[in-house]
């Protein structure tokens, strides 16, 4: 059980709104600014293989603006290994990636994928980086994520925010249930157990109630929210709602 529960902001789509124009406005980087001025605890990216968002010359520019520790979210693939090792992320994220999908679908297939990854894992913790699998709130998962040594497991949530919003309110009580289950399981078999994806003001309390996680990472909707009320004034308000929730639930 923790007390503080951390915040990484992810800033991915201040990079993807500067693509879609082709210029350097707005800057992922003065995000990162922000972010920490707003206090956040970590800042989140994801380089992808196609740079739909963060792109490699970023990278430096974000570590240069903030103290905060980087979360690197990042396919299983030697280029992106090799970058990683070069850029030395706190925290290197393993997240299932393809090349058609809006954002991140699902958790990674960390039992299908054991051969491939544990080789990853080794290389990026000799090179002092904490490696994190993103996955469902599945046991199954969270074995062999385990098993490979991963340091980290990052329970995504999206699910969960789609049945609330659906108004699906027994089914997401499941999901809750699930999330639940895993986090405590994790801090069990060692592993630091956070959670992340499409968490908004709305659905964010319940899931930071979760006594045993240590981290929510959310970028989508507070890089929307900051839109009409400021990226500072959306981050206060993220970490407010979370922090509520946790003092609620350790009383």
């Amino acid at each position: 059980m923790t007390g503080h529960l951390r915040l990484g902001v992810n800033i991915d789509h201040v990079a993807t709104i500067r693509n879609a124009r082709g210029g350097v406005h707005p800057d992922p980087a003065r995000a990162a600014v922000l972010a920490t001025e707003a206090g956040a605890d970590g800042v989140t990216l994801h380089l992808r293989e196609d740079r739909r968002h963060i792109r490699d010359g970023d990278l430096d520019r974000i570590r240069e603006v903030t103290h905060l520790p980087i979360n690197m979210e990042m396919a299983a693939t030697e280029e992106m290994l090799e970058i990683a090792l070069r850029f030395k992320p706190e925290t290197a994220m393993f997240v299932p990636e393809k090349r058609a999908e809006l954002t991140t679908e699902g958790g990674l297939d960390a039992v299908r994928q054991h051969n491939h990854l544990s080789d990853y894992v080794r290389r990026l913790q000799d090179n002092g980086s904490r490696v994190s699998f993103f996955i469902e709130p599945d046991p199954v998962q969270l074995i062999a994520a385990s098993r490979m040594g991963a340091d980290i497991t990052e329970f995504h949530t999206g699910r969960y925010v789609e049945l609330v919003q659906a108004g699906e309110g027994e089914l997401a009580g499941a999901e809750l249930a699930r999330i639940t289950e895993c986090a405590a399981q994790a801090v069990e078999l060692g592993i630091e157990p956070q959670a992340g994806h499409g968490l908004t003001f709305d659905t964010v309390t319940p899931i930071a109630a979760i006594p045993e996680l240590t981290e929510l990472n959310i970028g989508h909707f507070l890089m929307g929210e900051a839109i009409f009320v400021g990226l500072n004034k959306a981050v206060s308000e993220m970490k407010r709602l979370m922090q509520a929730a946790r003092a609620e639930s350790t009383e």
